[in-house]
């Protein structure tokens, strides 16, 4: 790994000028790590396997394990997935963007090692202004776990990631501590009722109010 360029970014006055370096690193298939309101989390094209294939080196994480993809709109939503519920379409206008992972049916843009060979995928929008422009400026979904190596805590200040993650990838963009801190509630939409995998920054009362049935 070369060394990695360290992009200081301001959410609220976001540098474009900036965060174009970044969208293109994504482009080229090259990894970048990108605040979220939950924890910041390190991206790749998530339409490439090749990029993909970069966030589990970086990581050392093992590939049985699947990543979360990351978009700006929904039209990007319609490549990632097969089919959108009516139970789906009503929690993303209630939550989205936010700290909520539905689990769907993953479309065959969608490389096998994002979804550990599944055929399903996470799919959030993250409520942050530099990850969604780094998105829209990318014009591709994002794939990203939390940016830290396997089995180290999930970072949720630009100190901390640069300290665990400086020269295992190509660009970190260093904004503000995370809002939330705590990672996504991740509901599988594949399960009937639907089921929570992972509880996070949407509650399970939260949720129960829209689908009463949703369990964990």
């Amino acid at each position: 790994m070369n060394d990695t360029l360290i992009l200081h970014i301001n959410e609220t006055n976001i540098d474009e000028t900036l965060l174009s370096q970044a969208a293109e690193a994504i482009k080229l298939n090259k990894t970048v790590i990108l605040p979220t309101e939950t924890v910041y989390g390190l991206g790749a094209n998530a339409l490439s396997s090749e990029a993909v294939d970069k966030i589990f080196i970086a990581k050392g994480r093992p590939q049985d394990n699947p990543l979360i993809v990351h978009i700006s709109n929904m039209t990007m939503l319609e490549n990632c997935v097969k089919t959108i519920p009516e139970a789906a379409l009503s929690l993303m206008h209630a939550f989205w963007p936010g700290p909520l992972t539905l689990i769907l049916e993953k479309s065959d843009l969608i490389p096998s090692n994002v979804s550990a060979g599944l055929n399903t995928v996470g799919v959030r929008m993250p409520d942050h202004p530099i990850a969604l422009k780094l998105i829209e400026l990318a014009h591709t979904p994002i794939a990203a776990p939390s940016a830290n190596r396997s089995g180290r805590p999930s970072p949720t200040t630009a100190q901390h990631v640069i300290s665990d993650m400086q020269g295992r990838v190509d660009v970190i963009i260093a904004a503000d501590h995370s809002r939330i801190g705590l990672e996504s509630t991740v509901l599988d939409m594949t399960h009937n009722p639907p089921m929570i995998l992972r509880p996070g920054g949407v509650t399970l009362s939260q949720l129960q109010m829209l689908i009463p049935e949703i369990t964990i």
